[in-house]
């Protein structure tokens, strides 16, 4: 997989690329991972990529040139262009999911009050990380790049990932490790009877549980 991502501010990028899991990723060519200034497109002498909006009103407005220019230099018939958006689709893992079988993906990272609405003609979907608003598009992207890039094929067992909340629509069941007893604290005795199918009913029953307590909405849906 390869990912560009447009925004004004690459160096916020630098620490999730060199550590953990996404380093490994890249090392591993499992996938390719480019930040790009969006700047380098601007028309005007001086790199300027927002202005003040039409009808007045407050902050400014990223310019549709630059960001349009630079989806357009990067696109290829391989990619999907998504726009960080708090007005876009809410983000699930059904949607990462989705994305890992993507070949290019082209993350657009928003910033200032807002983009001048032309760009949206330019986007093949907006997504949204939660009901509220960032400075920026940055973390939101990093968001995606991160729930993405794990579930590529070879960056971490599947096994690993299968399980994980969200992934059938529960959240995940309770995890222990040693010691088995601390502070009177112990772990459930099932876990230690070496009972596989035991142990897999009673995880299954205690991912619906632990769901019923902390997202009941889950189950609603």
């Amino acid at each position: 997989m390869k990912i560009d991502i447009l925004t004004l501010f690459p160096k916020m990028f630098e620490g999730i690329l060199e550590e953990s899991i996404i380093k490994r990723a890249i090392l591993k060519k499992a996938v390719e991972i480019n930040v790009i200034d969006f700047r380098e497109f601007s028309h005007l002498n001086n790199h300027q990529v927002d202005d003040t909006p039409y009808g007045g009103g407050e902050g400014m407005v990223l310019r549709c040139e630059p960001l349009i220019e630079a989806i357009e230099h990067f696109k290829t018939k391989d990619s999907k262009v998504i726009l960080m958006c708090p007005q876009g689709v809410p983000y699930k893992e059904s949607k990462a999911l989705s994305l890992k079988n993507e070949k290019h993906l082209i993350i657009v990272c928003g910033h200032y009050e807002g983009f001048d609405e032309r760009i949206r003609n330019f986007v093949d979907e907006e997504i949204s990380i939660g009901d509220y608003v960032l400075t920026g598009g940055e973390i939101p992207a990093m968001v995606i790049v991160d729930s993405v890039v794990r579930l590529l094929p070879g960056v971490i067992k599947e096994e690993s990932f299968k399980n994980d909340s969200f992934s059938n629509g529960l959240l995940d069941y309770p995890t222990y490790t040693k010691p088995a007893v601390y502070r009177d604290l112990k772990v459930p005795d099932i876990l230690l009877s070496g009972d596989h199918a035991k142990i897999k009913k009673w995880r299954e029953e205690m991912a619906l549980e632990n769901t019923k307590k902390r997202r009941k909405d889950l189950l609603n849906k």
